[in-house]
């Protein structure tokens, strides 16, 4: 597609409170995935593998090292001469002072003189925080084909799950006709997915008169689609069949990571056709020793393995101590675990130190265990 004939604005201010200690200082984007990767690498990497060259990223909460890290526009391929990734923060303005984002709708609103600048036909509105492949382009074909005043990426859940999302009800031909909120009683399976293409002439006058009035959430699923249904507006529906994940608990976090060691891994980091970039970190190769046992496990380099890893991911400059063993975990940059200790069932944060002879987690737990403070 020419470049700016569809802008992506990335959503990636948002606290996730729901990670605990992992989005204490940073923000959930930028939150530890994979081995190597953070959240955001996904949607970034979507962009350029669909040839969107200009990417707008709103950041707000605890957004220092986002901005640093999204700021370096190389790492995806899209410091190009007719576009670039863009961090836009919330600003003090002419007599209205400062105002955080107050809704996904909002934070949109906020930029209208950033995509005013570049003229785009189509906007394209992401959440900063899933992990998926997608290619945008197919999307917003289909956008076209169906001449719709907006498009909304859906993906089939259970129906018994349904209640936890939004729900696009439609008709035969996945027009949208009615859109529900976490509903109780839910009439369809078709999840929202946070993925939209808006025509933005139509969207510039919805966001504009939404920003005015008092009574708006100013929030995408709860004011803007609804606005567009009253109007009569033609929203489509976008059967989305690949892998995708909302990361927004530790455990839903974990699983994420535990897929990639899947034999049906539907993500499939290492598939050369749509590759996940992501910061080109300068480690050491990984070192296994030689009374090691690994099985089944993400090694990542700079990660140095004494003991026995088994169903695991161990990030970037790991150390796994003599006798060590780590079981059903994930273990994030530069953790440390000692000789003798034993990790099962647990996210283990950045930089943390499992002392020699400890344990932490249970194979018998429910839900998973957050270390993010070095053991005693």
């Amino acid at each position: 597609m020419r470049a700016n004939t569809m802008v992506a604005m990335v959503l990636a201010g948002g606290r996730g409170t729901r990670l605990l200690d992992l989005t204490k200082k940073v923000a959930k984007p930028a939150v530890h995935f994979g081995g190597k990767y953070r959240i955001i690498d996904f949607p970034l990497s979507n962009c350029a593998n669909s040839d969107i060259s200009t990417v707008g990223v709103l950041t707000q909460y605890e957004s220092v090292l986002l901005n640093f890290y999204v700021g370096r526009d190389h790492h995806w391929g899209l410091d190009t001469n007719d576009g670039g990734v863009f961090v836009l923060t919330p600003r003090e303005k002419d007599q209205t002072g400062f105002d955080l984002y107050r809704g996904t709708a909002d934070a949109i609103t906020q930029n209208i003189d950033f995509l005013d600048s570049v003229n785009p036909e189509y906007v394209l509105i992401l959440s900063g925080d899933h992990i998926y492949k997608m290619n945008y382009a197919k999307m917003l074909a289909y956008h076209k084909v169906k001449e719709a005043d907006a498009t909304i990426a859906v993906l089939e859940v259970p129906l018994k799950e349904a209640c936890r999302f939004g729900i696009m009800n439609t008709d035969k031909n996945d027009n949208i006709v009615e859109f529900e909120e976490k509903p109780e009683h839910p009439k369809s399976n078709l999840a929202s997915m946070g993925i939209y293409i808006f025509t933005y002439k139509a969207l510039r006058k919805y966001l504009v008169e939404d920003g005015k009035n008092p009574q708006s959430t100013h929030d995408f699923g709860k004011d803007i689609i609804p606005a567009y249904l009253n109007d009569k507006k033609k929203l489509v529906a976008y059967r989305f069949k690949g892998y995708w994940k909302d990361v927004g608990t530790i455990d839903s976090l974990w699983e994420a990571n535990m897929d990639l060691l899947d034999d049906r891994d539907e993500l499939d980091l290492g598939d050369p056709a749509w590759k996940i970039y992501t910061e080109d970190v300068n480690a050491l190769p990984q070192y296994i020793g030689q009374d090691a046992k690994i099985e089944n496990a993400y090694i990542t380099q700079g990660c140095i393995v004494l003991g026995s890893v088994k169903n695991s991911v161990l990030s970037t400059n790991c150390h796994v101590g003599k006798e060590a063993k780590v079981i059903d975990s994930v273990i994030m940059p530069g953790a440390c675990i000692e000789d003798n200790a034993t990790v099962i069932r647990c996210i283990v944060a950045e930089d943390v130190t499992i002392k020699a002879g400890t344990a932490a987690g249970s194979k018998d737990s429910e839900h998973i265990e957050l270390i993010a403070k070095d053991t005693e």
